[in-house]
């Protein structure tokens, strides 16, 4: 089983990564000590990092430099609230593989560990489809038969999940908290509103409500 260490001094959002990635078939192992972090490192057994940067003590920048000093490549993943482009160029020249800033979506981290965790020679895998419809995650494109279709980040996200769940009925809960992560507001209607801009783009029988549970992906297969 693949096992990703989270580094993050925040329980709620620790507990929401931790979660969410068990239920899609990970193993995770949470630290908010930095000290810690390197030493889970150094014993070995991790194939990704999800690193916040705002640790006390020993921080982030730092965890990821004595990780990469001591020549550990396993892939990771900045998880922060910090803006500036400074920060970001630092993360990344410190040994960074991404780069995510909070509030995140937890589907668009996952594609991001997931593909952190690929093979380089198996890119056609971050192709989904379904029916006509294709959605490359790596490049954030999505096509129609061969006609390409303009997303927004949310929309791409959302297409994203239904993607990823086949034939599954998705609760409106499931989607505003894989699509709009923590903050979301379990009485907004952000979701309808979405499924909405999605069906203008992509035609009205793409996505399919199924009255008092949610919404399910209908395209045809091929």
């Amino acid at each position: 089983m693949t096992r990703i260490l989270i580094v993050e001094d925040e329980d709620r959002i620790s507990s929401f990564i931790a979660k969410g990635l068990a239920a899609e078939g990970f193993a995770a192992e949470v630290t908010e000590d930095g000290h810690m972090a390197v030493e889970f490192v150094r014993g070995g057994g991790f194939d990704l990092v999800i690193l916040d940067l705002g640790l006390p003590g020993l921080d982030g920048f730092s965890v990821l430099r004595m990780i990469r000093a001591e020549r550990h490549d396993l892939p990771v993943i900045i998880l922060t609230a910090r803006e500036s482009i400074e920060d970001t160029v630092a993360g990344l020249s410190s040994g960074a593989d991404d780069y995510m800033r909070k509030p995140f979506a937890f589907d668009e981290l996952l594609a991001r560990v997931r593909l952190r965790l690929r093979p380089v020679d198996a890119q056609e895998a971050t192709v989904l489809r379904a029916g006509d419809l294709a959605v490359d995650i790596r490049t954030r494109r999505a096509l129609v038969g061969d006609k390409a279709i303009e997303l927004s980040s949310r929309e791409f996200t959302l297409l994203e999940a239904f993607l990823r769940h086949p034939d599954q009925v998705l609760s409106r809960a499931q989607l505003l908290s894989r699509v709009w992560g923590l903050d979301f507001d379990p009485g907004s209607n952000v979701v309808d509103v979405y499924v909405r801009y999605l069906r203008e783009k992509l035609g009205r029988g793409t996505i399919e409500t199924v009255r008092g549970a949610g919404y399910r992906l209908s395209v045809p297969k091929m």
